[in-house]
């Protein structure tokens, strides 16, 4: 079970899904060798031996970074389990280097640096349907 959280283009005056009209078309986040290089250059921990999927690890916390082989880039969907808010700051890190923002897929809506309640909803969600998380390493 994973926290799902989403990185898209949004206009910049969007700070709600709400606000997103029915007809926009996010642009991409660049060419897939920019992508991958601004994902390296954003989490230099990061495993990217396999592009598509790459895998990131923290001390209490296993991120998946799905990012797919379409050329260009239009999202990628990171995939994170485990426990500790230390984890939003590497998910910021990429939403700011690739210029998009943060889709909490679970909420439904936009979260910026700080907000922490979705990530801390799903642990508690997971937490009473399968038992505290182990370490993800």
């Amino acid at each position: 079970m994973s926290w799902d959280v989403l990185l898209l283009r949004l206009p910049d005056n969007v700070t709600s899904v709400h606000e997103i009209p029915g007809d926009h078309a996010s642009s991409p986040l660049g060419r897939l060798h920019d992508v991958l290089a601004a994902v390296a250059k954003a989490v230099p921990d990061a495993d990217l031996s396999d592009p598509t999927w790459g895998e990131l690890l923290g001390p209490t916390w296993s991120m998946e970074l799905n990012i797919g082989d379409e050329d260009p880039v239009d999202s990628i969907m990171l995939h994170i389990r485990g426990s500790g808010d230390d984890v939003l700051a590497p998910v910021f890190r990429l939403a700011e280097t690739l210029g998009c923002k943060v889709l909490d897929c679970a909420e439904g809506d936009l979260i910026t640096a700080g907000q922490t309640s979705g990530w801390q909803a799903f642990q508690q969600f997971r937490d009473r349907v399968s038992g505290p998380a182990e370490p993800q390493h």
